[in-house]
């Protein structure tokens, strides 16, 4: 029988499109390979983030996030994957192998697909979100399929999250590997083409008036917006049920993508934030703030954004030739 697979421009495409998956300093830690019928993600250890990501584990959730988003880009031209996770155990770099067949595209595919080119990982302060009521059951059910667990930190343990916040990165201050490799990610005078772009980022005033957030230098701009001296998020926590086990890790990425997209759909802006997974008495305190029963791997503020006008330039990505290869 002939077996159906998309052609070489439609991965191509799909690829450039999962490329603008988040990741840790928009490090973009994977590579694909084409190998007959199959499709594989594989992790790029070059690109490890060694002084804030020292085990790695951060490098699989941006996988993880882009294998989600491959799915999606793929979903939209009308092609299903079936997806193998670690599938060799002497390969553990390869991450998943998907095979393909296709299918009829629906309104609720295209709407994902488009979620991707929208979303940005903004830093500022948010407005409440709106129809939180109807939001937080679907983003439940997105989650579901990724076994993984979702909490929404309660506003009475707000305080004592920002508290934990702060303390983390105080003491971030005095790594000076870990302040190396923020500076290098965040300066403007850097040639590599995937660091933050100056509006990204916020000034000060902006920076003091979001509770939960990881320290970045301030932006040499004026701030983006005014009148926003208070940060109305909702703050979620997504865990693991088998501490930092790579199979759960990179299903965790999985939900981490079908989150944002789906808060994107909804209007809302949100910002992944892993500072407080990265020490582990910050990971205790988040533990022990949620009640959750798993191992928290990241956070991320949900809320409507209201940037003043301004336009917020996209992060650069790598060339699709730069991470796909295909093999005969």
């Amino acid at each position: 029988m002939l077996v159906q697979t998309p052609g070489a421009e439609v991965i191509r495409d799909a690829i450039m499109l999962a490329g603008r998956a988040p990741s840790l300093h928009n490090s973009q830690p994977w590579r694909w390979v084409v190998a007959g019928a199959r499709l594989q993600l594989w992790a790029d250890r070059r690109r490890l983030m060694s002084a804030t990501d020292r085990t790695g584990r951060e490098l699989i959730l941006s996988c993880g996030a882009v294998l989600d988003h491959l799915r999606v880009a793929m979903a939209a031209t009308g092609w299903d994957a079936a997806t193998n996770r670690l599938p060799d155990p002497f390969e553990p770099d390869l991450l998943a192998t998907l095979e393909f067949r296709p299918i009829g595209v629906t309104e609720a595919q295209l709407q994902r697909a488009a979620a991707i080119r929208r979303r940005r990982t903004d830093r500022l302060p948010f407005a409440a979100p709106t129809a939180w009521a109807s939001l937080e059951p679907a983003l439940r059910r997105a989650v579901l399929p990724h076994e993984v667990m979702l909490d929404v930190v309660a506003d009475e343990a707000r305080p004592a999250l920002a508290e934990a916040s702060a303390l983390t990165e105080q003491l971030r201050r005095y790594d000076t590997s870990y302040m190396s490799e923020l500076r290098w990610w965040t300066s403007p005078f850097e040639s590599d083409a995937t660091h933050v772009p100056d509006s990204a980022l916020v000034s000060g005033s902006e920076a003091a008036a979001v509770d939960v957030a990881r320290a970045f230098p301030p932006a040499a701009e004026e701030p983006h917006r005014s009148g926003v001296d208070e940060d109305h998020s909702k703050i979620l926590v997504l865990s693991t049920h088998h501490d930092d086990a790579p199979l759960d890790v990179l299903r965790c990425g999985e939900a981490l993508s079908a989150v944002l997209l789906e808060c994107t759909v909804a209007g809302l802006a949100t910002c992944t934030l892993t500072h407080m997974t990265e020490m582990a008495m910050s990971r205790d305190t988040v533990k022990q703030l949620t009640g959750t029963a798993g191992t928290p791997q990241l956070l991320i503020r949900v809320g409507a954004s209201t940037l003043d006008g301004r336009h917020v330039e996209s992060t650069a990505r790598r060339l699709v030739a730069e991470v796909l290869e295909f093999r005969e």
